[in-house]
């Protein structure tokens, strides 16, 4: 039997972050090369197909993430675990600046052994450098159910450049993202 190469999907992997907004987290990751997709969510809570007032109560026990599904042969997971500490402040229980509560948390849902030693590492690279004047409080669990958000938070900050949050908290996050990871970029 001959295989026609050029038919076959290249592997993809799967990554899971909760950084704050998954407003922010999505437009961060949806301009990296080998990124493929983000899709806003929610991990971690006991409501099935919660919806994003449910979450926003902080009764659930859901946190606001990001699924990304990405190519580990264009851009690997330890430069996702990467970028995800250098764009969000982890070292804030249940906040991101103006953003508190639960659903805010700092997570990594790990999918597979080796990303949780990835996750790991440089967890302990991040906390150990002192970059932060406060211990990392970001939590490091196995994969969850991820609840796809509504349609109406995807791809937000790009359909949505001059409301207000994204003006001012977003746009500025974004700025700094792409000056520090300019070789990572899509365009």
């Amino acid at each position: 039997m001959i295989v026609d190469s050029s038919t076959r999907q290249k592997p993809t992997e799967v990554a899971v972050f909760g950084g704050g907004c998954f407003w922010c987290t999505e437009a961060v990751y949806s301009s990296l090369l080998g990124v493929l997709s983000v899709k806003s969510g929610y991990c971690g809570g006991s409501v099935s197909h919660p919806s994003y007032e449910d979450v926003c109560t902080g009764r659930t026990g859901h946190i606001e993430v990001v699924r990304i599904v990405f190519d580990p042969s264009i851009i690997s997971y330890r430069t996702l675990v990467e970028i995800f500490f250098a764009t969000h402040d982890p070292t804030t229980p249940g906040r991101q600046g103006n953003d508190v509560g639960p659903q805010y948390q700092s997570v990594i849902f790990w999918q597979l052994p080796e990303q949780r030693e990835v996750a790991t590492e440089v967890l302990n690279e991040v906390d150990g450098s002192y970059v932060y004047s406060d211990p990392v409080c970001t939590e490091l669990i196995h994969g969850d159910t991820f609840w796809p958000a509504e349609a109406v938070h995807d791809q937000y900050f790009a359909r949505h450049p001059g409301q207000g949050y994204c003006r001012v908290v977003i746009a500025p996050k974004m700025a700094k993202f792409r000056q520090k990871f300019a070789d990572n970029l899509k365009d």
